[in-house]
């Protein structure tokens, strides 16, 4: 199989002309931006002069196989998510519970991770659990909970999405939409995404490599959705003091391979609330843009994931650790309480 290229020309006006010469060659092409073009399969082998004498090329160059997701398109863009970014100086907090169990939950959580910086909400109103007899999520019911917790606080809300069929109607509530670690993968959810123009949070599933996080990546960026963040949660190893082993040199890779912003997820690798502070530390120290957190009001009564879970006090006293490492490597927390 031969290597796919980007082919670079002078001004957008070329580039239907380089499309047209390349298929002419039967050489499959797609543009990729005003001065670029893609072909996924290569040039035919020892000939890059199928291009000679076609107006505008300036140059062909190899490509990976996600150029979407990489820097071809130029330096990294930060996410636009409510009034915040995801990418920029400041790093992004999502934080609360695994999943949605009450309005009360919502308010009790919600309220007090707002109050010590963090961007969004998160909280899961669909489940996708390892055993169908654990608690699967309020569903839809549980959607109408964040709706009404958004409507009052303003507080930007992140929550999972699993099947195609739920895109637009969780869409109509998060300011993010959240791809879990089991549908990674999930070729129609990703389609489906990439019609959608709501950022999505895509986790890396914990048996697939980074490489593999960048290819799902580019299924929502070839249907049209630029707005990608990534999200490295631990993968599955040897290892078993921890529920899944972090993956930082993952979180360096994807920063220098890929434009999307990074960011992680400790909880999930740690497994134990204990452990999610150095976690989240080495992440940020690894070039992660934020943290995603759970936190729960009562984590020993939880209905899902509890054993991660901080309290609210420990989650604050999380924020109070960051702020130094973040200023040492040149990044920023909120200081203050989002607001409306």
């Amino acid at each position: 199989m031969r290597p796919p290229v980007v082919i670079t020309v002078s001004d957008p006006a070329h580039t239907d002309g380089v499309m047209r010469a390349l298929a002419q060659h039967g050489v499959a092409a797609t543009g990729l931006a005003p001065t670029k073009v893609f072909a996924p399969d290569g040039l035919p082998d020892g000939d890059d002069g199928i291009l000679d004498g076609t107006a505008g090329v300036v140059g062909v160059a190899p490509s990976p196989p996600w150029p979407l997701a990489s820097t071809l398109l130029g330096p990294p863009k930060p996410v636009p998510v409510g009034g915040a970014a995801v990418g920029g100086k400041e790093l992004f907090v999502i934080a609360g519970p695994c999943a949605v169990e009450s309005a009360e939950q919502l308010s009790l959580v919600g309220d007090a991770v707002r109050r010590v910086g963090a961007h969004a909400l998160r909280g899961g109103a669909f489940k996708p659990r390892t055993s169908p007899y654990s608690f699967q999520g309020l569903g839809r019911d549980g959607l109408a909970l964040l709706r009404a917790y958004k409507a009052r606080t303003g507080h930007l809300v992140v929550t999972e999405v699993m099947d195609p069929a739920d895109v637009d109607a969780v869409a109509d509530v998060a300011d993010v939409l959240q791809v879990g670690a089991r549908n990674m993968q999930n070729a129609p959810l990703l389609h489906a995404l990439g019609r959608s123009r709501r950022p999505v949070l895509l986790k890396r599933g914990f048996g697939a490599s980074a490489n593999e996080l960048l290819h799902s990546a580019e299924y929502i960026l070839a249907g049209g959705n630029m707005n990608v963040i990534l999200c490295e949660r631990g993968i599955r190893t040897h290892e078993t003091s921890t529920r899944f082993t972090l993956d930082v040199g993952a979180i360096a890779w994807l920063k220098q391979r890929s434009r999307l912003p990074v960011i992680v997820d400790p909880s999930h690798a740690a497994g134990h609330s204990a452990l999610v502070a150095p976690l989240a530390m080495a992440g940020i120290a690894a070039g992660a843009d934020g943290v995603i957190i759970e936190v729960h009001d009562d984590p020993a009564h939880a209905k899902s994931d509890g054993d991660q879970a901080l309290t609210e006090d420990a989650f604050a006293a999380l924020m109070t650790a960051l702020r130094p490492l973040a200023h040492a490597v040149h990044r920023s927390l909120p200081e203050r309480p989002q607001t409306p």
